[in-house]
């Protein structure tokens, strides 16, 4: 089995409790050994209820523990690029919550302090590292449904009864395409293995939130003709689903970004003239292969499915999802 990774948590947010902290602690080559919170005795209840050894009561002071090898970060999104940058700077390896940043050019200052510190960077999209996707593109590469005309993806929910929830703030980076946006959009180019060259977003902005996009439905023009057709809301019903579309057939994902833990459910279903095949794959839990895959990175050198600078890349999309949107025009992506 090897070392194991010491992990710090940066905050106590819900994905870090609901999600992260058990998915660590039940992965084989890591451990949670600390969590701090600005609040001494919110970080002590936390490590209390998940049998974490040490709390602190400030980040800085978890960042000082020099037993603690990498964080996790999942504070609101507009401390991102300051606790990364403070935290590799301390010496630790960062596995940062998406988006990275508010910006393409703050993920490329957290990534430049990473490599300054020669400590790892990545942005947890956990859904990538779901067996699932690597089939799906083994299911392209075949050729199986043709040359891939174009993509559409939805994620979508609904929590408008949580009125101080902080995505609804816009200084803190609140907003459906910081928050949901970033899925199809890195999904997209994750399966295309290209960028888009251009993009259209129209989007509801809400003024009982703060004036957030609490809605947003988009084009994105990659090379070739093809294009991704998205829409994310924190507004609507739930769906997270895609569809790749072929000359010759589809590839269909009814739970694209789905926290699956069993195969009870097809999580891909490929239909090619007038037959329809289900897969089912093993069930895993997407947080634990991102933290064992993470923790592999630093203690064995294995490479991470994705280089930090993808994440840069996929800022630069949001960046222009969020010009669109508020200037209702089309923006090329530079």
């Amino acid at each position: 089995m090897g070392r194991k990774l010491k992990w710090g948590i940066l905050g106590t947010a819900e994905i870090a409790q609901i999600a992260v902290i058990p998915a660590i602690q039940q992965s084989e080559r890591g451990e949670v050994l600390g969590i701090a919170s600005r609040n001494a005795d919110k970080a002590a209840e936390a490590a209390r209820e998940f049998d974490i050894p040490k709390s602190y009561g400030s980040y800085d002071d978890l960042l000082a523990d020099p037993e603690i090898g990498a964080v996790y970060i999942p504070l609101p999104n507009h401390l991102h690029e300051e606790w990364t940058i403070r935290a590799a700077e301390a010496g630790k390896h960062v596995l940062c919550e998406k988006p990275s940043s508010l910006s393409s050019a703050g993920t490329s200052r957290m990534i430049e302090a990473c490599q300054r510190a020669g400590v790892i960077f990545a942005e947890a999209f956990m859904y990538r590292y779901h067996p699932k996707h690597r089939r799906i593109k083994e299911i392209i590469n075949s050729g199986e449904i043709g040359d891939i005309r174009g993509i559409h993806c939805t994620f979508t929910f609904n929590n408008t009864d949580q009125a101080d929830n902080v995505r609804f703030n816009k200084n803190m980076g609140g907003g459906s395409l910081y928050d949901v946006g970033v899925y199809p959009i890195s999904a997209a180019r994750m399966y295309l293995d290209r960028e888009p060259e251009a993009v259209t977003v129209h989007a509801l902005f809400s003024p009982e939130h703060d004036n957030v996009d609490m809605m947003a439905s988009g084009l994105l023009e990659f090379p070739g003709g093809v294009n991704l057709t998205f829409d994310c809301g924190m507004w609507a019903a739930n769906r997270s689903n895609m569809e790749i579309l072929g000359s010759k057939g589809t590839i269909a994902m009814p739970k694209m970004f789905g926290w699956e833990r069993t195969s009870v459910v097809p999580q891909i279903f490929v239909h090619v003239g007038s037959v329809t095949r289900e897969e089912r794959l093993k069930g895993f839990n997407s947080f634990e292969l991102q933290a064992d895959a993470f923790a592999k990175a630093v203690l064995d050198g294995v490479p991470l499915p994705y280089e930090p600078e993808d994440a840069v890349s996929n800022m630069k999309v949001i960046d222009a999802c969020i010009e669109s949107a508020r200037s209702r025009k089309r923006i090329e992506i530079g």
